[in-house]
């Protein structure tokens, strides 16, 4: 939730206080499973690999709407991304290190790949 009327460079990347991020978000244990599941759905299905973070909209009905995958997001410290998973028990030095474990499976299932007969 910006706390500008504006959701600025500076908001979004250097002041810490530029945006309130309520973690976790305040929905009903069902929507939130489905927000999940749609979120690893999106991914899966747009066969993203290592990071990306789904973007949704929540109708005032319930429906729940994919807005977008952003398959590069911020990764300062104040970022959405980190604090996230942050929130959910992996600190920032994990998600790191759990980053480049899964860069490095993919390197090693592409040299595994043929490219010659």
């Amino acid at each position: 939730m910006p706390r500008r009327e504006f959701y600025s460079y500076e908001a979004k990347y250097i002041d810490e206080n530029g945006a309130l991020l309520k973690i976790p978000a305040e929905l009903d244990p069902a929507t939130a499973r489905r927000v999940q599941d749609l979120a690893v759905q999106t991914f899966r299905v747009l066969c993203c690999e290592g990071l990306a973070r789904v973007d949704f909209f929540l109708r005032p009905n319930g429906e729940v709407l994919v807005n977008e995958i952003n398959t590069l997001p911020g990764f300062t410290r104040i970022s959405m991304y980190p604090r996230l998973w942050e929130a959910s028990g992996l600190p920032y030095p994990a998600l790191i290190d759990r980053l480049i474990a899964l860069a490095l499976e993919r390197a090693q299932r592409d040299r595994a790949l043929k490219t010659r007969l």
